[in-house]
Order: structure tokens, then sequence, then C-alpha cells
């Protein structure tokens, strides 16, 4: 296996062809003599001038073959450029001598902002070893294990632009119609980056979360930034009746049933070279799914009332708040169908499990709202109070996004001044009708009441509510009710007879 060194020529390699006597030999000499190599490529972005004096003396230096490759920088200092001529160079190395090589990157020679590109390259795309040297300590190998690198490694890192990162984890360009989705927290982070990753690809996406998480805008945000010249048709399958599912979806010819006076396109012929989105999905009836399944399996649907077939092509994007995996084992959804849709699924979290996030929509979201209300008579930008904001971050938000927009609206109404308080934040939240539990502080006495019965049962009310919010994990339900541990809340569930 050739042992192959790669790394830039740098201006304390120029100094020591210059002033061999005083400065030494530099970095790339001193690894020379250190270590074997059966090969040498040096990236080159300085002068002419430097470039060829640099070159004639390193002939003088060593036998080892000596390869350069001209790489012009706008700056030595420019991430994107750096990363690319490194790659370029690299991808060359492999072209020539296949990938069945032993590479090595000095990360002396430089700034330290190519150094930082040979530490990513290293441990991402291009596997190699990572040296440095020095007059002092000579010549060594970095290590920088890769699970902690970004962490151990802040003086070279911390110059690292986020196109660098873009670059080095293989995503597309940034789509701008992504910035319409706001998030700071990690799992939103980790749904947005597989979004970009789908997006240019014309494989079908389900899209899984409850209500009111934005669905659609993501559904949305894949489309513009996906290379399909066609339009963006979104309709709700759970709004239309079920004897007209068929005829919404794929069309009708002239007299195909009562009422059909005319022939007319469904969305699948409207969407042709664009996305159609399906919202609520699991709703579609299970006699149109056979004809669905159809559809995307042979790129065509035929009208209702018709044999004859018509080709699309339609980019499917599908959303749901239902379990499919429960709807098919329930045989309410075919399996075939699901296994079709699921080629990209990406599950939008709860706002409530979207750490960080809800101070930042708060403050995000109230701007959208003084930019919509700026014309409204009379109407004053509003700002929020912390003992307000204190209020809505203690809120589960079962709404989600949509409830804590909605809630910011009736409260910038409610607020007479400039600033939301607390009672405004109060007033504006509309609490959920709770099954059982109404009119509970005004039972009649007597006729069978029985107080204990009533406490326990508002008690196993909330304590399954906030199992549910929780999903199922007790540290939180506990934090959800008012609990100091988990261990207080198990003790009321034995308490009440909750599961």
């Amino acid at each position: 296996m050739k042992q192959i060194l790669i790394c830039w020529i740098g201006l304390t390699d120029v100094r020591a062809a210059k002033e061999e006597k005083q400065a030494g030999v530099g970095p790339i000499v001193q690894a020379l003599a250190a270590r074997a190599f059966d090969e040498i490529w040096l990236i080159n972005d300085l002068v002419d001038k430097d470039a060829g004096l640099y070159l004639a003396w390193l002939e003088k230096q060593t036998e080892v073959p000596v390869v350069t490759r001209r790489e012009k920088l706008t700056s030595p200092t420019n991430f994107r450029e750096i990363y690319e001529a490194a790659v370029r160079c690299i991808e060359t190395v492999q072209a020539r001598h296949g990938k069945d090589v032993s590479l090595t990157y000095h990360i002396s020679p430089g700034t330290s902002h190519m150094a930082a590109v040979w530490v990513i390259l290293a441990k991402t795309r291009f596997p190699a070893e990572l040296i440095e040297s020095s007059t002092q300590a000579g010549v060594n190998t970095v290590s920088f294990p890769f699970d902690i690198s970004a962490e151990f490694i802040p003086d070279l890192l911390k110059p690292l632009d986020r196109r660098l990162v873009e670059l080095s984890e293989g995503l597309p360009p940034e789509a701008p119609e992504f910035a319409q989705i706001l998030y700071k927290s990690t799992v939103m982070k980790r749904l947005i980056t597989k979004a970009r990753h789908v997006a240019p690809r014309s494989v079908p996406v389900l899209i899984e979360g409850e209500s009111g998480t934005g669905k659609e805008l993501l559904a949305r945000a894949i489309h513009r930034a996906s290379p399909r010249k066609g339009g963006f048709i979104a309709v709700n399958c759970g709004a239309i009746p079920s004897e007209l599912v068929e005829a919404e979806l794929f069309g009708h010819v002239k007299g195909a049933f009562t009422g059909a006076e005319k022939e007319r396109r469904g969305v699948f012929e409207a969407a042709d070279g664009g996305t159609l989105f399906l919202d609520e999905l699991g709703d579609l009836p299970l006699s149109v799914q056979v004809k669905f399944l159809r559809a995307l399996q042979e790129n065509e649907i035929v009208r209702v009332g018709s044999t004859k077939p018509i080709q699309v092509d339609v980019r499917l994007i599908a959303a749901t708040h239902k379990d499919l995996i429960a709807e098919t084992t329930a045989g309410r959804f075919r399996s075939d169908l699901f296994y079709r849709l699921a080629v990209a699924v990406l599950k939008i979290p709860p706002l409530r499990e979207r750490k960080g996030d809800i101070g930042f929509l708060i403050g995000r979201l109230l701007e959208q709202v003084n930019l919509e209300s700026a014309n409204e008579p009379g109407y004053k930008d509003k700002k929020i109070s912390p003992d307000a904001k204190n209020f809505l971050l203690q809120h589960s938000w079962p709404g989600n996004v949509r409830e804590l927009l909605n809630t910011l609206r009736r409260a910038a109404i409610w607020t007479t001044g400039r600033t939301i308080t607390r009672l405004d934040a109060e007033e504006a939240l509309i609490p959920l009708a709770s099954a059982g539990s109404s009119g509970v502080l005004n039972q009649p006495l007597g006729d069978g009441f029985n107080l204990t019965d009533t406490i326990s049962g508002v008690a196993r009310h909330y304590i399954e509510r906030a199992l549910q919010e929780s999903g199922g994990k007790k540290r939180k339900a506990a934090e959800l009710i008012g609990f100091s541990n988990y261990q207080t809340l198990t003790n009321w569930m034995k308490r009440h007879g909750v599961e």
C-alpha cells in the first residue's frame, strides 16, 4: 500500500528555502526526513516566484517524488475554497492510485483554517493520519477522537464557518424556504437536515406529527427546495366526503355519476410536474387506497367513469397525525400502501418535546403578530413581560405551534398597553375541555355524592393526561403536574388506581 503525504506549502517552508541556516528546514522537509513516504502531494496557493523557489530547493532535500497542484485562493482563510481545493487533490490522488492508499495530512504548513479542513476531512469523508511538526517536538501524530474532536479542538474549529460544516456533512446548498421554519432545538435541527437531504429527490415523503406542528409548512419548504417546476397542490383527505374522494383525486368524465355534468381533472393531474401534498392521509377509505397505490406504482391514473390511463409525474408528500403502523395493524390502512409511502419518513416532534424552542418561538411569533397587525386601527406593537413569558413556558401546548401563535394573537388583542402581562396571557389561553370533569366544583351534595371518589377521579384524570403528554415518561409527567420527583407520582398512581 502506497504511503502518500498531502499538505499545503506554508510560508514557513518558503522561509526555510530562502534562509535555511536561520529558519531550519520547515515542516514539510522535517516530515519527509522523519517518516517514509512513497509520494508527496503539495497544494500551492503561493505567488509563482515563491512557489518556484521552494520547489527547486525541495528537489535537493528529498528523493521522494513530488506532485504539485496549483490552487488559487481569494484568501488563505476562505474555508469553502480551502475545503474544495483539498477535496480535489484527494480525489485526484485516489483516481491515480485507487482508494487502496494510506493517506497522511500534514496540518502544520499553511493557515489554521487549512489545518481545520484537514481535521474535518480526516474524520469524515477521507480518513487519514494527521501529523504535525515543530523544531522542538519533531514530527508527531495528532489524535482527535471523532466523537469529541469538535469539542476539544476549539482553536482550530472556532473559525469554521457554517458552509464548511454543510460540505463535510454532504448537505445540499441551503434552501431559503426552510428559514420559515423557526427552531433552535437539536431535535428540530436533525429533522430539517433530513428534510434538506430529501428535498432534491423525487421519492415519496411521509410527514408524521400532531395537529399544529407545521406539517404543511415543512411540505411546502421541501417542494420549494426541490427542482420540480410544477405547482404545490394541497388536499385535506379528511375534509372530502367519502363518496367523492376518488373523483377528487383522479378526476372524472362527463356522466360518470349524478351531477358530473362535465369532465374534471383530479388533483393528481393538477399536480403533474409538481408536488401533491395529501394531509390526513390516514382518513382515505380502504376502497380508494387500492387505486391510490396503483397511481403511485405506475405513475398513471384513471378518471372515474373512464378506462383510459393518464400518465402523471407527481412527487407525493403525505401527512398524518395518526400512527399509520397502528392503523395498518388494525386493518384500517393497507400495509402495501404504507410501505410504498414510507420511503422518507419525517416525524415532527410536538412543541413540548422541543427543548429551548418555546421561548424562542414566543419572541419570533410575537414579531409576526406585530407585523400582521401593524395596519389595524390603533394597534401598538406589543412586547411580553417576563412573568407572562414564564407562564406560557409552563404550558404543555397540546395544540403545538398553531396554539401558541393564536394565543399570542389573542393576548395582543386583549392587551390595551404595549406589554402583555401574565393576566393577559392567562385570559388568552383557552383551557381544554376535560371529559368527565365538567362541573366538578358544582356537583350537588348528598344523593350518593362522595368527596373521596370525586377527588380521586380528578387525580386520575390529571395523572393520565400527564403520562400521555410525556409519552409515558414518569419524571416528565411528575414535572407537568407539579410533583417534586417521579416516586411521588408512582405513589399517587398506586393510590388512585392508575395503570
